[in-house]
This record gives structure tokens, C-alpha cells and sequence, in this order.
């Protein structure tokens, strides 16, 4: 069994006065850094698996617990779970804007390596939206469960009706793994991802739109999901490749989309092989 990496815990202050936590998994002698955003109802150490599979690859991780998650989430709400997915002060632009100064830090304290932005589920819709508005910080991007931001393309209703199960756990669209369904069950930081329960009509308004026209800095992109994955809606993927090659002219983008598969690719029964396409993809672009 692969022992888990060494993990630092500390904090940030955002713009707003919010407390954002964060964790770093550090490489010994790191080729590159991974910043990791994660899903809506979710939080980083749910992703502590995958960091230390990047970290025996040699690419150092650094994840924030979003505002409204996690420990940071906690600590906005006095340690009401109840509470847990309400952004604060600010919403999503401030939510937003707190991974980009999470960025800025990692940056700070990795001078001269590339970075990588890896986004999955609304963590992959907030990459969206920082590389729309400048993909400079970045010098590669991967989005895992994610979907082409529109009403008709992304499904923003009950997510686990595709796979419910009689007598079930409730959340089998995560992952055919019975196991991880039933750690999301039992793990009182998560709770189920209702975007307009939790963030009213104007903020989830806000997750909508298409990737920007002529995206100056030339980033590989690679995008990955299952083809079970009930938040892309129809051809949803291809036309969020597509456009990233046709309207933001990016010249390198990739899209494998794994058979069978459901929300949460690196949690799937076929993570292994997953994780590996993930980290050849990123030796393959990041010098």
C-alpha cells in the first residue's frame, strides 16, 4: 500500500477578511506544481489519494478548501455544518478571487516552476472562469468532470437520478466504487451539491458562459471525464474542446473521456489508470 505523502496545513486571508485554509504535499525535488481546486459539496482532503500519486511522480500539490468548505467553511460559520456550502461576503466573484491569490502564493513560493491548474466538478468551473479572465498564471490546465457552461449543456438538477439505486447510498453518480460512495455518506465536511439552494439565482448565474475569445496565453488543456457523468449534458465536453481550439485558438487540447465511468474520474474503479494518463499528460507538456 503507497504511503500518503507529508502534508503542511495552514492559512491565507482573503481580500473579504475570510480565513481560507489550504494543504501543501511537497515533492522532494518537484519538476512542477499542481494546484488543485476541488468540487462543490466536496473538500481538498478528499484528494489526498491523488496528491500522493503526483507527488511520487515529482509534482508538488497545493489545495484550498474553498470558501463555504471544509475547514475554511467551518470557520466562517462557527463550526455550523449546517452552514457548510454558503460562500460569504462576496459570493462567487470572491471566491473567485481567493484561488487567484491562492495562486499568486504559490507562485511566490515556487519560483520558476511551472504551474498547472487542475479543476474538478465546480473546481473545474472556476479554472473556466480563471482562464478566461487571464491564463498567464498558468502553464497548463486540466478539468476533470466538468461540462461547457451553458443551461442546456450542464445539468444543474438532480444529479444522482441517472444512477440511484434502490436501497442505495443516494450518491452513485460519484463513482461505481461502493466505497467512496459510502465514505461521501459518512464524511461530515461533505453534503450534497445543490447550486441554487446553496448559492442563490445571480451566483449561479455566474458559473455560466463559454471559454473567451482568443485566449492570449497559449496553455495545453486537457479535459476528462466519464462517459456515465451526469453534469455534461449531451455533447457537452466536445464542445467545450472544441471551443477552446476554435474561439480561444489554444493549439493543444486534449479530451479522453473513460467508458462507464461516473463523476469522480480519480475516485473510479479505474482511477489507476486514470491517474496515470493524468500524470503522462502533464510530463508530456510541462518542461
Amino acid at each position: 500500500m503507497t504511503a500518503i505523502a507529508a502534508r503542511e496545513d495552514r492559512t491565507y486571508v482573503d481580500a473579504h477578511g475570510v480565513t481560507i485554509h489550504f494543504h501543501v504535499w511537497a515533492a522532494v525535488e518537484p519538476r512542477a506544481v499542481v494546484q488543485l481546486l476541488h468540487g462543490l459539496g466536496d473538500h481538498a482532503m478528499r484528494y489526498e489519494a491523488l496528491a500522493t500519486k503526483l507527488v511520487a511522480a515529482g509534482y508538488s500539490v497545493y489545495a484550498d478548501e474553498h470558501r463555504g468548505h471544509g475547514a475554511t467553511g467551518l470557520g466562517q460559520h462557527g463550526g455550523d455544518h449546517s452552514k457548510l456550502g454558503k460562500l460569504g461576503v462576496g459570493g462567487i466573484p470572491a471566491t473567485v478571487a481567493a484561488v487567484r491569490q491562492f495562486t499568486g502564493i504559490i507562485r511566490d513560493e515556487n519560483p520558476g516552476l511551472p504551474l498547472v491548474l487542475l479543476g474538478h466538478s465546480w473546481g473545474s468551473i472556476i479554472a473556466q472562469k480563471l482562464i478566461d479572465d487571464d491564463a498567464s498564471d498558468y502553464d497548463a490546465l486540466i478539468l476533470s468532470g466538468t461540462a461547457y457552461r451553458t443551461l442546456t449543456h450542464m445539468n444543474g438538477g438532480d444529479l444522482s437520478k441517472s444512477h440511484r439505486a434502490s436501497g442505495g447510498t443516494g450518491v452513485e453518480w460519484l463513482s461505481r466504487d461502493v466505497t467512496i460512495q459510502e465514505a461521501f455518506v459518512a464524511d461530515p465536511l461533505t453534503f450534497e451539491a445543490q447550486t441554487l439552494k446553496l448559492f442563490g439565482l445571480v451566483d449561479s448565474l455566474r458559473l455560466l458562459g463559454r471559454p473567451a475569445k482568443n485566449i492570449e496565453h497559449d496553455i495545453p488543456v486537457l479535459i476528462q471525464g466519464g462517459s456515465e457523468d451526469p453534469l455534461p449534458v449531451g455533447d457537452s465536453v466536445k464542445r467545450l474542446a472544441d471551443d477552446y481550439l476554435k474561439r480561444s485558438a489554444l493549439t493543444d487540447v486534449k479530451l479522453i473521456v473513460y467508458t462507464d465511468a461516473r463523476h469522480e474520474i480519480f475516485n473510479e474503479t479505474n482511477r489507476d489508470e486514470i491517474i496515470a494518463d493524468t500524470i503522462e499528460w502533464i510530463r508530456s507538456r510541462v518542461a
